[in-house]
């Protein structure tokens, strides 16, 4: 019998070579809140029902850890897949479709001949309780790469086949659930008892998985109803589906076809038309002297910001741009987190009382000399930037928290006017995996960042979480207050983001943390076919990321 080593939490035990990584954790479980999802061996991330084979040292990854809940997600998915298709006649189903987040669930729709009903989906969530609790082993297979393609041909899945003709990756993994099998981007979980926290509820054409959350990773609440936000987002798919680029393949087949130009120019000229609505209904809506935008990190606020000026000036405004971050207090007294770090995500990081004050002014037609924050000092300075409002003048204010009142608690409601930005990708994977809004903007940040400020990629994943928390905390709340939201996403930039990100995320070292998210986003990337940047707009919102753009930003 020939035993392994396996050191944890500095301790070393001995295993017998061949134990599944699932039975040491067993061992462990008891002293994590939630459940063990996955482990970390000499730095590479494992599925459960591994097999232990060297010495290593071992770190355990619960759904409280972005990897595990991450798992948690794809295992519920496939679930509930396995239980449509028990439930619900094959010859009646075209397509499952895993369309995008909406709070703590994912909105899903279903095409074919059935019909939604609150009974059948309280019929399928009945079937998923029972695969959860018959404790379904997830069983996986590598075939290759052209086997696969064929397979999901057989499947009638063709997001799949599309996807699998441009990769360049030799095999691929398929996850089988008790005969339904499938493609997941990641990993999953050993069986089905670790999946007991879920629901499934209709929601309009469709229906919504909702799970836990990774801050409460047993708790399911209901769903958080966002009817600003959903009406976005499906306006957003629509347009996808009206140019038939839902998925990954079907934008790297547009890609080999030739037709990515007539793409930039369709999507961008979207935005324009876009952004002279928005001027429009502002004109539209009274007097308003404050222009309030607000959304999460990377969104392109500062380029919507100049594109949307320009369509005010069409419309004889005489817009001014004015960027809360200049009311950030002064570095000492900026506030601090849990961690003992600066929290310049936090309201009273700005000078609330000097900002209501100097816009009150503004509205009542006094002339005020506006601040300038230097980022380098971690001062406030005044360099004789004075301002008078006439009656063709109006403000262009942005900042994270532009759409809470507390910010401009002095000013009438109806003096603002209200925009949440965000990069809302229409754009999935295939029909059953999609792409999380926060990939997007993680890898436009790490682009941006390391153009613009010598961050490096590691950095800036380090500090991504902090960033998250924020946004939770100070944005997300607020979306629905809004007047209107704009989509900054463009259905083709992970191909062009590919090339700039890619070296970034190569630089990473394997020894360490931050490895495991540049290894899963590069991975992501290997997805896309890379596209120039050469003929994009010099107005693009991309171009705040990857450099070139004609706004200062």
């Amino acid at each position: 019998m020939e035993l392994c080593k396996v050191t944890i939490n500095g301790i070393e035990k001995e295993y017998e070579a061949g134990t599944t990584y699932q039975t040491i954790s067993r061992d462990y479980q008891k002293e994590f809140d939630n459940d063990i999802m996955l482990v970390i061996m000499n730095g590479r991330l494992r599925e459960l029902f591994k097999p232990l084979k060297t010495d290593c040292t071992l770190e355990f990854v619960t759904t409280s850890d972005d990897a595990g809940f991450k798992t948690y997600t794809r295992g519920m998915i496939l679930v509930m897949l396995r239980a449509i298709y028990r439930v619900i006649e094959r010859s009646k189903i075209d397509k499952v479709r895993v369309e995008h987040s909406i709070g703590a669930g994912l909105y899903c729709e279903l095409d074919g001949k059935a019909v939604i009903t609150k009974e059948l989906i309280e019929d399928i969530k009945k079937e998923m309780h029972s695969i959860v609790e018959r404790d379904v082993p997830f069983i996986k297979r590598s075939i290759g790469t052209p086997e696969a393609a064929e397979l999901f041909h057989k499947y009638q899945m063709y997001d799949k086949e599309k996807l699998f003709m441009f990769r360049r990756v030799s095999s691929a993994n398929l996850y089988n659930l008790d005969g339904f099998e499938d493609y997941f981007y990641g990993y999953m979980p050993p069986s089905t008892r670790y999946l007991k926290y879920f629901d499934l509820v209709p929601y309009e054409k469709g229906f919504v998985l909702l799970l836990p959350t990774r801050k409460e990773p047993k708790t399911v609440k209901p769903l958080e109803i966002r009817p600003h936000l959903f009406s976005t987002l499906q306006e957003s798919n629509q347009w996808g589906q009206m140019m038939e680029i839902e998925t990954v393949g079907a934008l790297n087949e547009q890609i080999t076809q030739g037709n990515i130009n007539d793409i930039i120019l369709v999507q961008e000229a979207l935005m324009e038309k876009k952004l002279a609505d928005i001027a429009e209904k502002i004109k539209s809506s009274g007097n308003r002297k404050f222009i309030m935008i607000a959304g999460p990190s990377s969104s392109g606020k500062t380029t919507f910001s100049h594109r949307l000026s320009i369509q005010l000036r069409t419309l004889g405004y005489k817009p001014h741009p004015i960027a809360v971050d200049d009311y950030f207090v002064n570095r000492e007294d900026t506030p601090k987190d849990e961690f003992g770090n600066y929290n310049f995500e936090s309201l009273q990081a700005i000078d609330i009382e000097q900002f209501n004050k100097d816009m009150t002014d503004l509205l009542s037609g006094k002339t005020v000399e506006l601040p300038t924050f230097n980022f380098k000092t971690g001062k406030r300075e005044y360099k004789g930037n004075f301002k008078k409002l006439g009656k063709e003048d109006i403000l262009v204010i942005e900042g994270i928290h532009g759409l809470n009142d507390a910010l401009s608690y002095s000013l009438p409601r109806e003096s603002k006017f209200k925009i949440y930005i965000s990069a809302l990708t229409q754009l999935n994977i295939d029909e059953h995996n999609r792409i999380p809004t926060t990939d997007g903007r993680l890898i436009r940040r790490m682009v941006r960042d390391a153009r613009t400020r010598g961050t490096s990629a590691k950095d800036t994943i380090a500090m991504w979480p902090s960033v998250r928390r924020g946004e939770e905390e100070n944005i997300f709340p607020y979306q629905e207050d809004a007047d209107c939201m704009f989509n900054s996403a463009l259905i083709y930039e992970l191909s062009v983001l590919k090339q700039y990100a890619e070296p970034i995320l190569f630089g990473i070292d394997r020894d360490c943390k931050e490895y495991l998210e540049a290894k899963r986003l590069l991975k992501f990337l290997d997805y896309f076919l890379g596209v120039s940047s050469e003929d994009i707009p010099k107005n693009s919102i991309i171009r705040e990321f990857i450099g070139g753009s004609c706004f200062k930003v």
